[in-house]
Parts: structure tokens; sequence; C-alpha cells
């Protein structure tokens, strides 16, 4: 039995679930004679335990199981018949205060809000464009170069060269031994031997690529480096040091020249220097592509969330807080890092947790008022188009039907796009021309 629900706020709701303390009983025998059949005890055959000893084993844990049962059956019941979609779990806890013979509890939960959309027709989006010209296939291929460079001792005469004069100078890579001291005391970490770093790179503070620059091999230098106040080391954040360094090794870089080799080695079999950057305005293409559709969804969702309104229920905010913190502790393990006692407070998490519940119900209504749920040709065409940069479309495909968490994924991504159309659709939209750097180095996430 379950009273009328009472409202405790704009989302919260309560139903106090009430049975007979019999049907407990009742239903905590039944399930004992059923765990008699089998249990097993020291001087006994199994299933000729006697039923008192069976009870002091297992008793606690089936009335648990047996009211587990019975309350969520109860609240079920109470929720469908008064019609309330209930967000999260609901917190049941026993009343203090009932009526002889009877079980009461008190189930508080909440539900979910009415979401009102504005009008679309008035919201203004900017929408971004990008082109891949020549400039970014050369600047692409020369990431590629130096992503295949090999090193020779400078001024060594060999094959590709002697790399000029054996001075060190950007893009060398040269093999240091250092040793540093603040007032005269050596510090932790601040002494290495045969320590390699291309300079350049920005791999070590600027001074001390700067000092580096113009030795030669064999040759030291003592120098005063500033450390920032927000250096990564807080022992030595701010303060000034005295470096010496002394040039073990010194070696140029040999780039790979554009040739046929070089195409061969990027996967175009017959070395055709033009097919190559066919090949790699295609994929650039492809990644802008992608960029932009990110950028794009990004300035959809920020206006969905501004035009929208509703409360959002804080069990979901705090389920999803939980799954984010449980998301980042196992990245980090993955990545190798002990974070067995690290801690992950709430807080870090419940901005982006209050949004992404947000969105996630103003993208149901949108959807369910529009029927803009993902259709299955539209789940097999972003599939092909995943598999287009594959050597095996088929297994592609395969590898996506055949897991249906898989399959899933693909079906939020294509109702993302059905929704960001539909609305870009309807709204006010301008575009904007974006270069290519600015582009790929944005991380525009929903």
């Amino acid at each position: 039995m379950a009273t009328a629900v009472e409202t405790l706020g704009k989302l919260e709701r309560r139903i106090t679930i009430s049975f007979p303390l019999t049907e407990v009983r009742a239903e905590v025998e039944k399930r004992l004679k059923v765990q008699a059949k089998t249990a097993k005890a020291p001087g006994f055959r199994p299933g000729k335990v006697p039923l008192k000893m069976v009870a002091a084993q297992y008793g606690y844990q089936i009335e648990t199981e047996v009211l587990n049962d019975k309350v969520g059956r109860a609240f079920n019941d109470a929720a469908n018949e008064a019609q309330l979609r209930v967000a999260g779990f609901p917190n049941i806890e026993p009343k203090q205060e009932s009526p002889a013979g009877v079980l009461s509890f008190d189930a508080t939960f909440e539900i979910y809000p009415e979401v009102v959309i504005g009008d679309l027709t008035t919201v203004e989006i900017e929408t971004v464009k990008a082109d891949v010209s020549d400039a970014e296939i050369d600047k692409t291929i020369e990431i590629l170069r130096k992503q295949r460079v090999h090193f020779h001792t400078k001024g060594e005469a060999g094959e590709h060269g002697d790399g000029g004069e054996a001075v060190a100078a950007n893009g060398d890579r040269v093999t240091v031994d250092f040793v540093g001291s603040i007032d005269g005391v050596e510090f932790p970490g601040g002494k290495a031997e045969d320590y390699p770093f291309v300079l350049g790179e920005g791999r070590m503070l600027p001074e001390f690529e700067a000092a580096t620059v113009g030795l030669k091999v064999g040759e030291a230098k003592t120098f005063p480096l500033a450390f920032p106040e927000d250096y990564h080391g807080k022992d030595v954040a701010g303060k000034t040091a005295s470096f010496t360094i002394t040039l073990k090794k010194l070696e140029w870089a040999h780039l790979p020249e554009v040739d046929a080799e070089f195409a061969k080695s990027l996967g175009v079999a017959d070395g055709d220097v033009a097919k190559m950057r066919d090949d790699i305005k295609v994929n650039l293409e492809r990644e802008v592509a992608g960029r932009v559709k990110a950028r794009n969804k990004e300035a959809v969702m920020e206006a969905l969330v501004k035009t929208a309104t509703l409360d959002v229920p804080q069990s979901l905010i705090a389920q999803d807080t939980e799954r984010l913190a449980e998301m980042t502790r196992q990245d980090m393990a993955q990545r190798g890092m002990n974070v067995k006692d690290v801690p992950f407070p709430p807080e870090l998490f419940a901005e982006k947790a209050e949004r992404r519940v947000r969105l996630g119900l103003i993208l149901s209504q949108l959807v369910g008022e529009n029927n803009l749920q993902a259709q299955p040709e539209q789940v097999k065409a972003q599939i092909e188009d995943f598999a287009q940069s594959y050597e095996d479309p088929r297994e592609v495909l395969k590898y996506y039907y055949s897991d249906r968490r898989r399959l899933a994924e693909v079906e939020a991504l294509v109702l993302e796009e059905n929704v960001v159309n539909y609305v870009l659709g309807l709204s006010k939209t301008s575009s904007k021309a974006i270069a290519f750097d600015e582009l790929m180095g944005s991380n525009a996430q929903a």
C-alpha cells in the first residue's frame, strides 16, 4: 500500500509505502524452506539441515532481500499508478512510527522536469568553415619529415653532408652533462649525465637552451637560470640557480627528401609524390570536416542550453558526477598512475556533470517532439564513413554491428547530428571562415 504523492519541492516527491509484517515473515519463511533444500552444515547431509539452523545462517540475508523486493515493487507500482517519471534512484528509509504489525518506508525521489525549449527561429548561431590549401599540405609534409628524422655527427662528412660547422644550433640534438646549484648547494633534479634533447623544441627552459647554443663538443659554460614562479618543481620555483653544462655530443638533423622513397614510406606503393599529396589532402579534409562539425555542434548545444528552461534533478547530477570521477580514475590508471589513494572531490566534476545532464534532458525533449531518432540507414552510412580510412571496410562494419554498445555509440552520434541539422535549419545562422591552424588547435567538445 502506498500513500498519496507528497510534493517537497519543484522536483522532489515522497511516497510512504506500507505492508503487513505478516507478509514479510511469510515470504521469508517460504524462501528459507527453498534455501533449506540445498543448505549444508557440518554433521548434516545436504538438504537435511534443521530450518532453525538455516534461519540462523541465512535469515538476515533473506529478510533483507525480501524487504528490498517488496519495497522496490511497491515503489514502482505507486510511481506508475501516479504516472511519475522518476529521475535517478529513490532514497528509501524506514519510518520510525508505524502502526503495530505494519512496516512503513518513506521513498523520497525526484521526477524528470518539464523542459521548455524557446523559439529556435529567433536563435542566432555562428558556424565556422575552413579550407585545406597547399600550404597546409606542405606543413603536414614537414611534420611527417620531422617524424622520420635521423641524426648524424655534426661536422663529420657523410653521404648526406656534414651538417655545417660543429657548433650547437637550433635543430641539433645535443647530449650534455649538467649540474645546478642554489646558493652553492646542489638540489634534487638539478644534475644529469649524457642528457639528450633537441635545441629549439622547448623541452628545456629558454635560458638553458640559449646557453647551449654556440657550444662545441667538450666545451662547458656556467650561467644563471631563474626558475619561473609557477615552475612544477616547488623547491626551486621562483629561485635563481647556477648551472654548468658540458657538451658531450652534437648531432645534426637530416630530414628525408620529399621523393619517391618518402612517398613509399607513407604507403604510396608506386612512390608517386603527387598521389601522396592528394592522399594527405583527403586525410586533412576529413580531419577538418570532423573539427568543423564538432565546433558547429558545440555552437548549437550552447544555443540550446541558453534557450531552454528547466530544473535539473540533483540526483542525476550526482550520478553523472560519480560517472565522470570513475572515468577519470580509470583513465589515469590506464596511464600507469597510482590512483588508489588519490581523492576525486565531486566539486571537480559537478559543473560538467550539470551541463551534461541539462543537455541530455534538452536533447531528449527535442528528439521526442520532432522525431529526430537515428534511423538504421543513417547509422550504416555513418559507419561506412568511418570505414573509408581503413584497409578493409567490411571489418569495420562487422566491428560495430557485432556489439550493441558500439552500435549505440554510433546511434548517439547520428542522433546529435540530426539535432544539429534540425536546429541549424530553424535558427538564424551566419558562417565565419577560420584559419586552418586555429581550427586544428581547438578541442571543442559538447
